[in-house]
């Protein structure tokens, strides 16, 4: 039996692509600051890429709001943000949180698989 898992995170950053965004970069509080836990490309469609980067233009910032980033390499599954991969990131203010929906947390706080459901504009970041 799959028992999926669902929690809120904040949104930090994106990759861009034909809808707008690719993947949005996730990450989590601990204190004042703010973790990267994954990039997220599933559970988009194109019209929910193009409204959720709607969402996220007016955030845009030019600096990196994650602490433990760049990750020294890409991981086993590729979904680690090296320093070349974060040259094509776009990154945000961490205002904006995010619904998803995942399987686990691996022992280096990342999320395995995750996929978005919904952004949520009654909670604050």
């Amino acid at each position: 039996m799959r028992v999926e898992l669902s929690q809120e995170l904040v949104i930090g950053g994106y990759t861009p692509g034909t809808h707008g965004l690719d993947a949005v970069l996730t990450g989590f509080y601990k204190g004042a600051d703010l973790y990267f836990c994954g990039s997220v490309r599933n559970g988009f469609v194109p019209a929910s890429r193009r409204t959720v980067h709607a969402a996220l233009t007016p955030l845009e910032s030019a600096i990196c709001p994650f602490v433990n980033l760049p990750e020294s390499s890409p991981g086993r599954w590729g979904q680690g943000l090296t320093a070349a991969k974060m040259k094509n990131c776009v990154w945000l203010k961490p205002d904006t949180v995010v619904q998803f929906r995942f399987l686990e947390w691996t022992p280096n706080d990342h999320l395995r698989p995750a996929s978005f459901i919904a952004l949520r504009s009654d909670k604050d970041a």
